[in-house]
């Protein structure tokens, strides 16, 4: 008696299609063309959640430079002026009270600027 699988077959198929939905042409039709474009869809998703957090530290050190600039200080002198006066904030805060509390983002580089010129 032949086994054929098919039950199996056609789930991992149906998952694979899943998979390739919304992709251009074929690419989401055929079995074949499917599976290359999922497994290099994975690759670049791998890549992805690696670059996101590089990008987002970008975003953060220009937000925080513009700023910075503003108020008449450089965002090297910004960051050593704070790292000398013990203050231990990361990025992400700092670029969300730049853009947001401006206030408080004055008052962190007017500590940075006195520790500077102390």
């Amino acid at each position: 008696m032949r086994v054929t699988l098919a039950v199996p077959s056609r789930k991992r198929r149906k998952r694979l299609l899943k998979c390739a939905k919304g992709y251009y042409g074929a690419t989401s039709k055929r079995i074949r063309i499917a599976y290359d474009a999922v497994d290099k869809a994975d690759s670049y998703r791998f890549v992805g959640r690696k670059q996101k957090k590089r990008q987002f530290r970008r975003l953060w050190t220009v937000r925080i430079n513009v700023a910075c600039r503003d108020l008449g200080m450089t965002y090297s002198a910004f960051i050593n002026g704070l790292k000398k006066a013990k203050i231990e904030l990361n990025r992400k805060v700092l670029a969300d009270l730049a853009v947001n509390d401006a206030a408080a983002f004055a008052s962190l580089v007017a500590k940075a600027k006195e520790t500077l010129a102390s």
